[in-house]
């Protein structure tokens, strides 16, 4: 197995894997060949259709969308709809078809919603899933059996010297021994041995993170230790060519290959359960082991009363169900699906609903700095002369070899072609031809040009302008240019020269030395060997800009309460600078080599400390995250390339981009179609209002399903009828619960959305203990009322006891949406929506009027008189004014949170 410490995913990859690709890295081209029973003209169609009978397709296993019924099984699974179905089915079995009708409307609503919109949400996101360059270029003995494929073309190449027909095939269709053309712009389609190779160069960013393209050759030109993704004569799947042709054969496809075990793995291995989840579960089992203490409760107060245990079961089942919030998934699922319309407007893509709380419950963000806070776009920043002042010397010289060259054009050389004005551009260019060139290598790490006057009257000689990292430009030089004099590079100057490098380093920026030398005219054909004897002339310094927008975002995040942690590749100069440049505060530098020593009880420690970690592989990032989540913080983390696809799958909400490669987008929860920090933050202001909105629910209907059963169970001690009925308990829980439907569009306090909300469900149980007899006080009057003043004390008289408090019931509930849904002054300092507003008048309305009009009898309820709603008024009021004084001494000792 590959050792920690190397990149992408060392644990992830088999032994015989890892085994199989040094071996073929070791064996020269035609031993490679015959090992797969290939040929250099390509296989013939009759041996594809082998092949592929015998390896299948070339298709990575990455998350597959689920099939609708799994689908639907998963949104329907969960604590609190398991329990009401337990519930529905009991009532159906009593011969309670009403409330078994209730109690399944509930679960069919809330599974439904939430079943549409992930459905939704995930046929959004699986249209992102084609990989760019989706077919690949091949070699065919014959192409007498291909000619059936409409959508294949063919066209006839010349390679090397060798006439031979090529054909396009989809990626899907590629088999071990394939022969396949490669040039610049290709997705490379399958792990492949490099036969022919000119100028090749490849970005495997995509597996590793690293910056700069990377030389293939036929031959293995360096030792490369035990990490095959060092091995610079081997290809591999999701990597891209950069420049140059070359001619491979594939060595392994689909899951087989690196990519695809990467893949595998991730897509195998369980997601652990996010806060969210953990967090809804805690609170589901709260409320079930509350109503599975006090159902039986009631059960044998009312069985041992009245001795009709039938009628006791039902009322305790209704109790039970009373208890339990039914909308809890419903009003979770809308409230989810609300602030994912939202983000859709935004251009985010939510993936998994849950990620919509988690972002409001995050407090960390862990982000790379390339791509997400920079730009990704190297700059020319300043182009000086060897001691440090302004040259405009170096720039035309840096033009000229980057203009001139047919090699790899990388970023820097990009940047160069960018900054030069146009004008002047155009007269360099016009002014010099080229000779030849001695192309880039990544041991010499540096190219040359030799230019010469486009006017046969100019220059006796020819000029080899070199450009290249700063040591290995300078190890060719002997002289460094000051203004007009020349001098010569001895220990003084080299150190006078090293002090200025170091300054634009510390201000981190990326050097790159010119230098040059004039050559004989005569001189016609140059290699490496003519990069000597060189004069330095001066320095390009790079740097990759910082994003305009990030600093506004990622200084709003930390308004909101979000720990920003910078987790990257990059050297530490680099990353300093920009964290500088964008106002972070660095609490502490930690490096890659320095994670290595430490164990997770430590690397915890230093996580929680440190705010900026440079010189990452993707097994440090990984780690890192899950010693956030294991010191109990709400991660999450952006990404896009496979190297960050298993710290995406850690985190709380793994947040990738459109642009990314598929298992990065499988891995994540939330897809940003624009890579806009500004976007998280509004994001997690969302999650945050969705969190607040769900929060109140639970904490109004644990407390006040709660206040109701304590009401049944003292009453039932000494009525001698049943306090309400089951009917009646079924009806007032579905009213108040319809009232909440609006809940997910009340407003938020800013004050709630300051900080990170998380679960807490011991505080929801201290609030239901506080708030909830605190209703019961007020059902005990109303039981003393009806009782005494209106003499609904028998039997005979239950129907208008039970209607009295029925009323009551349902409007102190009502109120207590408004009354608790802020910590302010209700009414007063914060009003609810009008949507809140309106359902709660009507729900009122219905209450007052099931009683008073004609389906009374239906619900076996009785008119009220008119005296009793002068009572009801004081009754309500005393209640207002009790629930804020208790509030206000709540928010005092405990808070709001």
């Amino acid at each position: 197995m590959i050792k920690p410490g190397h990149r992408a995913f060392p644990r992830t990859v088999s032994r015989k894997l890892a085994n199989d690709l040094l071996r073929a890295s070791r064996l020269d081209a035609p031993a490679v060949l015959v090992g797969l029973r290939s040929r250099e003209e390509g296989l013939s169609s009759s041996e594809v259709a082998a092949l592929q009978a015998r390896h299948g397709s070339n298709q990575v296993a990455h998350e597959r969308p689920l099939p609708w019924w799994r689908q639907l099984w998963s949104s329907y699974r969960n604590p609190f709809n398991l329990l009401l179905s337990v519930l529905a089915a009991v009532s159906l079995l009593t011969g309670d078809m009403r409330a078994a009708a209730v109690i399944g409307a509930m679960v069919v609503i809330s599974t439904l919603l939430r079943f549409g919109v992930e459905r939704r949400s995930h046929g959004a996101a699986l249209r992102l899933q084609a990989m760019v360059g989706n077919t690949a270029t091949v070699l065919r003995r014959d192409l007498a059996h291909e000619a059936a494929d409409d959508a294949r073309r063919y066209f006839e190449v010349q390679l090397h010297g060798r006439d031979s027909s090529a054909l396009e095939v989809p990626f899907i269709a590629l088999v071990p021994g394939e022969i396949v053309l490669l040039s610049a712009g290709d997705m490379i389609p399958a792990d492949c041995r490099v036969l022919v190779a000119k100028d090749l160069f490849v970005s495997q960013a995509a597996l590793t993170g690293e910056f700069f393209p990377v030389e293939k050759f036929v031959d293995r030109q360096r030792f490369a230790g035990d990490n095959p993704l060092e091995l610079d004569n081997l290809l591999f799947m999701g990597t891209t060519v950069v420049s140059g042709t070359a001619r491979a054969v594939v060595l392994t496809t689909g899951s087989r290959s690196y990519f695809g075990a990467v893949a595998a793995q991730l897509s195998e291995r369980g997601r652990e359960p996010t806060a969210f989840q953990a967090g809804v579960n805690s609170v589901s089992w709260l409320l079930i082991r509350f109503a599975l203490v006090l159902a039986p409760f009631v059960l044998l107060i009312n069985g041992a009363a009245r001795g009709d245990w039938s009628e006791a079961c039902l009322f305790a089942l209704s109790v039970a169900v009373g208890l339990t919030p039914e909308m809890l998934p419903v009003i979770v699922t809308a409230a989810l699906a609300r602030g994912a319309a939202t983000l859709a407007r935004r251009k985010v893509i939510v993936k998994h609903l849950d990620a919509i709380q988690n972002m409001g419950a995050m407090d960390v963000l862990c982000l790379d700095k390339t791509g997400t806070l920079t730009q990704d776009a190297l700059v020319v920043a300043q182009h000086t002369d060897a001691f440090g002042a302004d040259s405009g010397t170096v720039l035309r010289l840096a033009f000229l070899n980057s203009h001139f060259q047919t090699g790899l054009k990388n970023l820097l050389d990009t940047a160069v072609l960018a900054h030069m004005p146009p004008d002047t551009a155009q007269e360099l260019a016009q002014s010099y031809v080229k000779i030849d060139e001695i192309p880039f290598d990544f041991q010499r790490r540096r190219m040359s040009v030799i230019v010469g006057a486009a006017d046969s009257d100019g220059e006796e000689t020819h000029r080899l302008i070199c450009k290249g990292a700063l040591e290995d430009v300078l190890s060719a030089c002997t002289a460094v240019r000051q203004g007009l004099a020349t001098l010569a590079l001895d220990k003084a100057v080299l150190e006078r020269l090293l002090r200025v490098t170091r300054t634009l380093g510390e201000q981190g920026l990326r050097v790159v030395a010119v230098a040059e030398r004039a050559v004989p005219r005569a001189q016609a054909t140059f290699s490496t060997e003519d990069e000597e004897q060189l004069t330095l002339v001066g320095y390009l310094a790079f740097l990759d800009p910082v994003k305009t927008s990030a600093a506004q975002a990622l200084e709003a995040l930390t308004t909101q309460g979000v720990t920003l942690k910078i987790l990257t590749g990059d050297n530490e100069l680099v990353t300093g600078k920009v964290c500088q440049e964008l106002g972070l505060a660095m609490c502490g530098m930690v490096l890659g080599p320095q994670i290595e020593r430490l164990d997770d009880v430590q690397l915890a420690a230093l996580a929680a400390r440190n705010t900026v970690f440079a010189r990452l592989t993707p097994l440090h990032k990984e780690r890192l995250v899950r010693a956030l989540r294991s010191d109990g913080h709400i991660v999450g983390f952006i990404g896009d390339g496979i190297n960050d696809a298993a710290a995406l799958r850690t985190a709380d909400i793994g947040i990738s981009v459109d642009t990314a490669v598929d298992v990065a987008r499988d891995a994540a929860d939330i897809i940003l179609l624009d890579k806009d920090l500004t976007v998280l933050a509004a994001g997690v202001r969302e999650g945050r209002k969705t969190f607040s909105n769900m929060l109140k629910y639970i904490r109004m209907s644990a407390s006040s399903n709660f206040g109701n059963v304590f009401s049944v169970l003292v009453a039932s001690a000494f009525l001698p009828f049943l306090p309400m009925l089951p009917l009646h308990l079924l009806v007032q829980n579905l009213l108040y619960d319809v009232s909440q439907v609006a809940i997910p569009f009340d407003h938020v306090d800013e004050e709630l959305l300051s900080k990170p909300l998380q679960w807490n469900p011991q505080g929801i149980g201290r609030f239901m203990l506080y708030f909830g007899p605190l209703s019961s006080i007020f059902d005990l009057l109303t039981f003393a009322l009806m009782w005494w003043v209106f003499h609904a004390n028998t039997p005979a008289s239950q129907g208008l006891f039970q209607s009295g408090w029925f009323v009551v019931g349902l409007l102190t509930q009502v109120l207590v949406v408004h009354l608790i849904r802020t910590p302010k002054l209700s009414f007063f300092d914060s009003v609810a929506s009008w949507p809140v507003l309106a359902m709660t008048a009507v729900i009122m309305g219905i209450g007052i009027y099931l009683p008073m009009g004609p389906l009374a009898s239906y619900f076996q309820l009785v008119a009220l008189p008119l005296a009793y709603f002068p009572w009801l008024l004081g009754i309500l009021l005393c209640y207002v004014v009790l629930v804020t004084a208790l509030k206000r001494w709540y928010i005092r000792r405990y808070g709001w949170r």
